[in-house]
């Protein structure tokens, strides 16, 4: 019984290569494969036009600011530990 679903997968995988391939061929087939690719592209660069309009954020932007903040963050630990250390010295010095 394995043996008639091995051959018939193997058939069906066939066929469907054979569709494939003759899609591929087909002018027609890739033209329209090509406007709605483009069609696409399209939609989402009115898409980004959209919310640059509205002043709305993209994921790229919210990342940018995300790296931004936590360099900044990192920049002001940093101070702190400095500020931290010259309290310390001017405690010892006025000791």
């Amino acid at each position: 019984m394995s043996d008639d679903r091995g051959g018939l997968r193997a058939r069906g995988e066939d066929a469907v290569g054979e569709l494939a391939q003759t899609l591929i061929d087909n002018p027609l087939f890739s033209q329209a494969l090509s406007r709605a690719l483009g069609v696409g592209e399209r939609a989402v660069q009115a898409q980004r036009g959209a919310l640059a309009a509205f002043d709305i954020a993209t994921s790229p932007d919210i990342d940018r600011l995300e790296r931004r903040i936590r360099a900044l963050s990192n920049r002001i630990e940093e101070l702190e530990d400095q500020l931290d250390s010259v309290r310390a010295q001017l405690r010892k010095q006025s000791k």
